[in-house]
This record gives C-alpha cells, sequence and structure tokens, in this order.
C-alpha cells in the first residue's frame, strides 16, 4: 500500500486525518499562534505547519475548501482549488477569503480546508497545427442550452 508522508513543521500543527472513515479529505488545521480575524472581503494565508511526500509523480494533493466553515460563514479558498505538486516539500499554506459582510475569526487549530490525494495523468505533450473536429467544437459558455 502506498503512503502519504506528513511531517510537522510547526510544533503546534495538527496531523491531518479523516473526520470519517468514509472522508474523502483529510482536514486541514489552522497552525497559527492566535486567532486570525477575517473582515468581509479580507484574504489571508494561513499556515498548516505540515509538509507532505507524495509516493510518486503519479499522485497530487488537491485542497478544498470545506463545506462547513464555506456554508455556514462563507470563507473560501482564494485560488478555488490548491495544487500540491508530488515534489514539493514545503509547508502547506492555504489562502483563504471571507465571502460575506461578517467578519470571521480562524481560531489556532481550526479545520480550515481539506486535502484531497488523486491519481493525476503524465501524458505527453504534443504541438499540433489542427484539432480532430467534434459535434461541440470550439462552443462553451452555456452552448449546450440551458436545463
Amino acid at each position: 500500500m502506498e503512503m502519504l508522508k506528513i511531517k510537522k513543521v510547526r510544533e503546534n500543527a495538527v496531523v491531518p486525518g479523516r473526520a470519517t472513515s468514509g472522508s474523502a479529505g483529510l482536514d486541514l488545521c489552522a497552525c497559527v499562534d492566535e486567532p486570525v480575524t477575517l473582515e468581509s472581503g479580507a484574504t489571508a494565508v494561513i499556515p498548516t505547519g505540515i509538509a507532505i511526500a507524495l509516493p510518486s509523480a503519479e499522485y497530487g494533493a488537491f485542497v478544498f475548501p470545506r463545506s462547513g466553515i464555506a456554508v455556514k460563514h462563507g470563507i473560501g479558498l482564494l485560488n478555488s482549488v490548491g495544487v500540491i505538486d508530488s515534489d514539493y516539500r514545503g509547508e502547506i499554506m492555504v489562502g483563504v477569503i471571507n465571502q460575506v459582510k461578517e467578519a470571521y475569526t480562524i481560531q489556532p487549530g481550526e479545520r480550515i480546508a481539506q486535502m484531497v490525494i488523486m491519481p493525476v495523468s503524465l501524458m505527453p505533450v504534443e504541438e499540433v497545427d489542427k484539432l480532430d473536429d467534434t459535434q461541440r467544437g470550439a462552443g462553451g459558455f452555456g452552448s449546450t442550452g440551458k436545463k
């Protein structure tokens, strides 16, 4: 069985875990010494205090918002989904944004995001002069209709 290796890079870091046995994501916790208040529209980069080593380049770690903090308090991720490459060994940081009118305070050790480990395709890239035709073609942004 392949293994995700996790290293604490800050003493007070929380090693990520799954909330339930069926959880896809590992909860990432804020590794801050004191609460961080985000006013409406404010952003912050929150350290997690951990670094990881994925088992191979055939995996990536993806950071997603936690639905609870997003739906209940409007806290989302600055980049929608964070991508952690297999060769990155630095601390995982989470860029957050307060998307609602009320201020929100992130507490030390609070679960702020979730990390999902997924396989990635490393297919080669080839530049071509022409792409094959499809029924849809270049149609996008609602070109297939609304239902």
